[in-house]
């Protein structure tokens, strides 16, 4: 892509409002526009690092067995009302029509795609079934703050789980788990991602969070660092000391670290609570009738955007994990006036895009060297290649790893090497 081509611009300082840094670096790096409070356009470079994380997370959530599918927006009243969640769910956008039919934008889907699989589940032989969607969500959340951490609008990916009994449904659930990890490990927060225990609600003793630490995070979690478990503070908040002191449920360790974290994903057994709303029942091996037991496993792919820019940031800019960065490497032609060196980056951008390797090539003529490298700081590609009146005099590229600041003088070769590792 031609940085000439974006309609975008970087900006040097941030809106006021503000507060949050993953907000403050996505705006002034060109990736998302406010809207409104928990409202955000995602631009070019923006909806590329969105498409990076919807891969991953497909690849993950097929190789779990899932079928995907695309469920709608607005939900009928009626089944909203058998499940009791159209008058207790206080962040249910409700609707209504000129003709007076109402309907409530989905902020979960269990309200369509149980009726739904009423057409299509009959027998034990049709289970167990997983379908997930990735697909926009609205909750009329008055608390939107944290940039695109916390919305009225956004992405999730949701998959649904369908089994004939608990012990099915809690092997998957297991598995489940290893794939969360995966995604996160790709995505590049693995490291800082642990599995916590939460409430499970009505449905059981615990579901399951996958809590990222970092300052930015609201959520407090108590971290047993033995065995790299995790309970969110919510769960433990009738123990001693006003809840900052319980044992490990998972090694019985009594030395938790307090820690803040963000809620990047969760797994939570729903059991029968859906398939009874809706009568959902199968045919089990005796012939009997019995209600299909459920899961559901959620992540929301623009908390785990601004969750990677919280982790990965200096006083820079963003520094993007090369998985999901919005390109591999950065082009940034120095104008020296001189058409050997114009033609030079020109000719080195088509060459790397033969290669396979995603490439923004910064060819803007109004901009100095300095702009251009400040930028390119910023945006957080996590390699830049220098194109200029020396390297091209000398006949190598200079090559900078965003990361490490490391700086090498290549050739052709090396780099296209060096990108493809």
């Amino acid at each position: 892509m031609l940085q000439s081509k974006l309609f975008t611009k970087t900006r040097k300082e941030a809106p006021k409002d503000e507060v949050a840094k993953n907000a403050q670096l996505l705006v002034r790096g060109g990736f998302v526009h406010k809207e409104m409070a928990g409202v955000y356009s995602y631009l070019p470079l923006g909806l590329r690092v969105l498409r990076k994380l919807e891969n991953i997370i497909r690849e993950e959530m097929n190789k779990a067995g899932g079928v995907e599918l695309l469920m709608p927006s607005l939900h009928p009243k009626e089944n909203w009302e058998k499940t009791g969640r159209w008058d207790t769910m206080d962040d249910l956008y409700k609707l209504e029509d000129k003709s007076g039919k109402e309907m409530a934008l989905g902020a979960t889907h269990e309200e369509i795609i149980v009726p739904l699989l009423q057409k299509f589940i009959s027998s034990y032989r049709d289970l167990p079934l997983y379908l997930y969607q990735i697909q926009n969500k609205f909750r009329m959340e008055l608390r939107a703050k944290s940039g695109i951490l916390r919305g009225r609008e956004f992405l999730m990916k949701d998959l649904y789980s369908f089994h004939k009994d608990e012990k099915d449904m809690d092997n998957y659930y297991e598995k489940m788990k290893t794939h969360y990890k995966n995604i996160f490990n790709t995505a590049g927060i693995g490291e800082q991602t642990y599995i916590t225990f939460a409430s499970g609600g009505s449905f059981s003793k615990y579901s399951h969070e996958f809590q990222t630490v970092t300052d930015a995070g609201e959520d407090i979690i108590f971290l047993c660092e033995k065995c790299g478990i995790a309970v969110n503070k919510e769960l433990v908040s009738t123990a001693s000391s006003g809840g900052d002191s319980m044992s490990c449920p998972d090694c019985g360790n009594k030395d938790l670290v307090k820690k803040k974290a963000i809620e990047v994903g969760n797994i939570f057994p729903l059991k029968t609570k859906y398939s009874e709303a809706f009568d959902l029942k199968f045919i089990d091996e005796n012939k009997e009738q019995k209600h299909i037991i459920m899961g559901c496993y959620g992540i929301g792919l623009g908390r785990l955007m601004g969750t990677i820019v919280e982790v990965h940031n200096d006083e820079k800019g963003i520094v993007w994990p090369e998985s999901v960065a919005p390109f591999q490497a950065h082009l940034v032609e120095i104008k020296s006036g001189k058409a050997e060196v114009a033609g030079e980056a020109e000719r080195l951008y088509t060459a790397l895009q033969k290669s396979g390797i995603e490439v923004l090539y910064d060819d803007r003529e109004d901009a100095r060297a300095g702009e251009k490298f400040a930028d390119s700081d910023l945006i957080g590609i996590p390699w830049r290649i220098v194109v200029s009146e020396k390297t091209v005099a000398g006949g190598e590229f200079e090559l900078k790893n965003r990361k490490t600041g490391d700086v090498m003088m290549v050739s052709e070769e090396e780099l296209v090497r060096e990108l493809k590792n």
